[in-house]
C-alpha cells in the first residue's frame, strides 16, 4: 500500500505502473470498498492523505479541495460561511462497518448524490473543473473555478462516476450554494408504496418547491420511530417562505398531512441520505435501483415479497434495497429492476459474491464498445481499478 504525497509523486507511481503494466487499486478512505467488484491489484493507492482545501471563495460559490479531503471536513469548512455541498453526498461509512470518513474525491468518483438530487442535480452536475492523473500518469487538468466554463471537452462529467477506472482525481471544484435558512417536512402516514409515490409526485409538481420526497415502509419508518408507513417531503428556504409553502402543501396533501420541525425534519433526512434506517443486517446485501418513480413501488413489492426490504428516494425513483447476499436474490434485484425498466447498482456485498455476479447491467455491444475505448484512451495498459465495474475492463 503506497500514499503519494502529493500529484507529482502520483503521477510517477501511475506511470511506472503504466510501463510495467502494474495493476494498481484505487482507494480512497475505504469506505466504498464493499460497493463493485473485488479488485485484484499489485498495490493499493491510498488517497486520503492527501487533503487540504485549496480554494474557497463565497461571494463566488466556488470551492476547491484535494481529492482525499474528508465530506464532512469539507461540509464544516463551507458550514463557516453558511454554505454547504448541493447535492448533499450520502455518508456511507456506518452502512459499510467503516471507521473513516468518506472523501471528497470518493463521492466524486462514485458520483454519489443525496435526496436533493431530484431537485437539484447529481454530485457531477455541480464539479466546475478537476486534476487528476490518468492511468499514463499524465497530468489532467479540466474546467475551471469559475461558473460559467466552456472550454474543451466536459471531462469533470466523464470522470465522475467512473470509480476511478479511468483517472484518479487529485483535486475538485465544485460550485456551492448557501444553506436553507430553515426546513420542515410534510408528512403523510399510512400509505402504500403506490399511495406514496402519488403523493410525492403531487407535492413535486406542485409550486411548492420541495426538495426532497421519500417514502418508508413500516420497517424502514420504525428506525424514526413511527409506527406504519409513510411519506415525506421536504421543503426548504427563508423561514417566512417554508412556514408557508408547508402550510399550502399540507393542506394541498389532506390526507391528515402534518409537519416535523426543523430538527426532526433533518435527522430523518440525514438518515434517509445515508440509509440508515434501511432495515439490513450486517450480513444483508445492499442495492441501489434507478428506475422511473412510477415502477418504484413494484420493485419495492417484488423485493420485500422475496424477503427483502428497502424504502424509495427520489420520489419513487432511487430505491434502496437490502436482502440476503446469495445469487438468488441478486438475481431477484436484477429481474424486478429489468421488468422496471431500470438499472442496479450492488452497493454491498461479500466479496465472493461481488466477484460472482454482475454489479451493474450489462451494457448495450455499441455502448460497451465505446466504453473499451474511452478505458483504452484514458488507461491504455489497464492498471486503474481493473474489473471494479466490468469483468476484464
Amino acid at each position: 500500500m503506497v500514499a503519494p504525497a502529493g500529484e507529482a509523486e502520483l503521477a510517477a507511481l501511475i506511470g511506472a505502473a503504466h510501463r510495467d503494466r502494474t495493476p494498481l487499486a484505487i482507494r480512497g478512505a475505504g469506505t466504498l470498498d464493499q460497493m463493485l467488484r473485488p479488485v485484484q491489484a499489485a498495490q493499493t493507492v491510498r488517497m486520503d492523505g492527501y487533503t487540504g482545501v485549496t480554494l474557497h471563495a463565497p461571494r463566488e460559490l466556488v470551492f476547491s479541495a484535494r481529492a482525499g479531503t474528508t465530506v464532512r471536513d469539507v461540509a464544516a469548512a463551507l458550514a463557516a460561511d453558511r454554505q454547504h455541498i448541493i447535492a448533499e453526498p450520502p455518508d456511507y461509512a456506518r452502512l459499510m462497518g467503516s471507521n473513516s470518513a468518506p472523501t471528497l474525491g470518493g463521492a466524486v468518483a462514485a458520483n454519489l448524490s443525496g435526496p436533493r438530487r431530484i431537485a437539484a442535480g447529481a454530485m457531477r452536475d455541480h464539479v466546475l473543473g478537476l486534476r487528476a492523473v490518468n492511468g499514463a500518469g499524465e497530468i489532467l487538468v479540466n474546467g475551471g473555478r469559475v461558473l460559467k466554463n466552456v472550454t474543451g471537452l466536459d471531462m469533470c462529467k466523464l470522470l465522475a462516476g467512473s470509480q476511478g477506472t479511468l483517472a484518479v482525481l487529485t483535486e475538485i471544484t465544485l460550485k456551492v450554494l448557501p444553506m436553507p435558512e430553515a426546513s420542515t417536512s410534510v408528512v403523510v402516514r399510512g400509505l402504500t408504496s403506490q399511495q406514496g409515490v402519488t403523493a410525492m409526485s403531487a407535492a413535486l409538481g406542485s409550486p411548492f418547491g420541495v426538495t426532497g420526497a421519500a417514502y418508508l415502509p413500516a420497517a424502514a419508518a420504525a428506525r424514526l420511530g413511527e409506527d406504519g408507513p409513510l411519506a415525506l417531503l421536504r421543503l426548504e428556504d427563508f423561514a417566512t417562505s417554508v412556514a408557508y409553502r408547508g402550510a399550502q402543501l399540507a393542506a394541498l396533501l389532506g390526507n391528515g398531512a402534518a409537519q416535523w420541525d426543523r430538527a426532526r425534519s433533518e435527522s430523518a433526512w440525514l438518515a434517509i441520505r445515508d440509509a440508515e434506517i434501511l432495515p439490513a443486517a450486517d450480513t444483508d446485501a445492499i442495492w441501489r435501483v434507478s428506475v422511473r418513480p412510477s415502477r418504484g413501488p413494484a420493485v419495492l413489492e417484488a423485493i420485500q415479497a422475496a424477503g427483502g426490504d428497502g424504502y424509495l428516494d427520489w420520489g419513487g425513483g432511487l430505491v434502496m434495497l437490502a436482502g440476503s447476499a446469495t445469487v438468488t436474490m441478486h438475481a431477484r434485484v436484477m429481474a424486478a429492476t429489468r421488468a422496471a425498466g431500470g438499472v442496479w447498482t450492488l452497493l454491498r456485498a461479500p466479496v465472493p459474491l461481488r466477484a460472482e455476479v454482475p454489479v451493474v447491467p450489462p451494457e448495450a455491444p455499441a455502448l460497451a464498445a465505446l466504453t473499451r475505448r474511452v478505458k483504452a484512451a484514458m488507461d491504455p495498459a489497464g492498471v486503474l481499478n481493473p474489473g471494479r465495474i466490468f469483468a476484464g475492463v
